[in-house]
C-alpha cells in the first residue's frame, strides 16, 4: 500500500512539474523587426510575437492572470468548472490553463469561430457550446447569457467575465508591457493594438504612458463593422477585435482615455497585410495581426524619423487556414488581395 501510495505521489508530483514549467512558458515572447515591410519608412516597426504563447495567442496571458487572481481570492475553488463566452482565442487560453490547474471549462462561442479555433478548444479538453454570435443582449441565445445560465445551472461554477475583469489589463500592465519596454530599451514612441476586450490596448498603454510621462502615442486599430473608431455597427469580418456594440454596453476594461487616436483599417488592407507578413517576412499571423500591423505601418509613415512603432501581434495564422488562407472564404466576403497574393 505505501509503495502504491509513493508512486502515486511521485505521479502527482511529475504532473504537478509539468504544469508549471508549461505555465512558465506564458509571456516573454519574441518582439521583431520587420526588416521588409518597414524598409524606407524612417522609423523601426517591431511586431511582438504573441503566438509564441503556448496556446498561440495573447489570450493565454489573460486566462493565466485571471485564474490565478480567482484562485487567490477564493472565487474559483480547486477543480471548480470555467465558464466564459469568447470568439475563440480566450476560451482556447482557458482551456489549456484549466487543465493545467485542474479545471474543467464550458465554453460558449459563436457560430463564425473558425474550424481551427474548434479544433484548439476540443484538444484541450473544452465543452463547447456554440450559439448566434450575433444575438443582441437581450436574447435568450447571446453569448454571455447562454454562460451566465450554464454558470448558474452549475454550483460552484465560475465565469472569469474577461470583458469586465480587471486582472485581463493587469496581464499586460504586469507583463506584455514591461517586457516592450525593456526590449526596445525604453525608446518605444508608438504602441498600436486592436481592441476586443480592451485589456491589452488599456493594460499596455497605461504602463508605457506611466514610464514615458504620457510620450508614448496609443493608437487603435479598428476593422471595418466596428463602432470603436465611429459610425454604424456591421459586419467585422477580423476575428477577436471590434465592437458592435451600443457604448453602454462596451467593455468595463476599456480605458477611453489612454487611446489618443483611433485608425479604422480596410479589409482589403488587413488581409493583404496579412499575406504580406507571411510571404515577405515569414510571420504566420492572424487577420488581427495584420490589422495591428497596417495601422503601424501607417503610422511609421507619418511619424517622425526614427520613431519606434511597436504592434501587437495576437496569434498565428494557423487559426485561420479556413478563412484568411482561403480563396474561396475571401472572395465570398468580397476580401480583395493586392494582385501579388492572389492564388492563382
Amino acid at each position: 500500500m505505501s509503495t502504491m501510495t509513493g508512486r502515486h505521489a511521485v505521479r502527482e508530483a511529475d504532473v504537478a512539474a509539468d504544469a508549471a514549467a508549461v505555465l512558465a512558458q506564458v509571456g516573454n515572447t519574441p518582439l521583431v523587426p520587420l526588416d521588409v515591410l518597414g524598409k524606407g519608412l524612417g522609423s523601426t516597426v517591431y511586431v511582438k510575437l504573441e503566438s509564441d504563447n503556448p496556446g498561440g495567442s495573447i489570450k493565454d496571458r489573460t486566462a493565466l492572470s485571471m485564474i490565478r487572481a480567482a484562485e487567490r481570492s477564493g472565487e474559483l475553488r480547486p477543480g471548480a468548472t470555467i465558464v466564459e463566452s469568447t470568439s475563440g482565442n480566450t476560451g482556447i487560453g482557458l482551456a489549456l490553463i484549466g487543465a493545467l490547474t485542474g479545471h474543467p471549462v464550458v465554453v460558449v462561442t459563436g457560430d463564425t469561430i473558425s474550424s481551427e479555433k474548434l479544433a484548439a478548444l476540443h484538444r484541450y479538453g473544452a465543452r463547447v457550446v456554440v450559439t448566434d454570435w450575433t444575438a443582441p443582449s437581450e436574447s435568450p441565445e447571446n453569448a454571455r447569457a447562454v454562460a451566465a445560465r450554464i454558470t448558474a445551472e452549475n454550483p460552484g461554477a465560475w465565469r472569469p467575465q474577461q470583458f469586465d475583469n480587471p486582472a485581463n489589463p493587469l496581464a499586460h500592465y504586469e507583463g506584455t508591457a514591461p517586457e516592450i519596454w525593456q526590449q526596445t530599451s525604453g525608446r518605444v514612441t508608438h504602441f498600436v493594438a486592436g481592441i476586443g476586450t480592451g485589456g491589452t490596448i488599456s493594460g499596455n498603454g497605461r504602463y508605457l504612458k506611466e514610464k514615458t510621462g504620457g510620450h508614448v502615442e496609443v493608437i487603435a486599430a479598428d476593422p471595418v463593422g466596428s463602432v470603436y473608431s465611429g459610425g454604424h455597427p456591421g459586419e467585422i469580418l477580423v476575428d477577436g477585435v471590434g465592437n458592435s456594440w451600443p457604448e453602454a454596453e462596451w467593455p468595463k476594461i476599456f480605458d477611453r482615455g489612454i487611446v489618443d487616436r483611433f485608425l479604422r483599417i480596410p479589409n482589403n488592407e488587413v488581409y493583404t497585410t496579412e499575406h504580406r507578413l507571411l510571404n515577405e517576412e515569414g510571420l504566420s499571423l492572424g487577420p488581427s495581426s495584420g490589422l495591428a500591423v497596417a495601422a503601424a505601418l501607417r503610422v511609421a509613415r507619418a511619424a517622425p524619423r526614427g520613431s519606434v512603432v511597436v504592434a501587437i501581434a495576437p496569434d498565428a495564422g494557423s487559426n485561420y487556414l479556413s478563412k484568411a488562407f482561403n480563396p474561396v472564404w475571401l472572395a465570398d466576403k468580397h476580401i480583395h488581395l493586392a494582385a501579388e497574393f492572389v492564388e492563382e
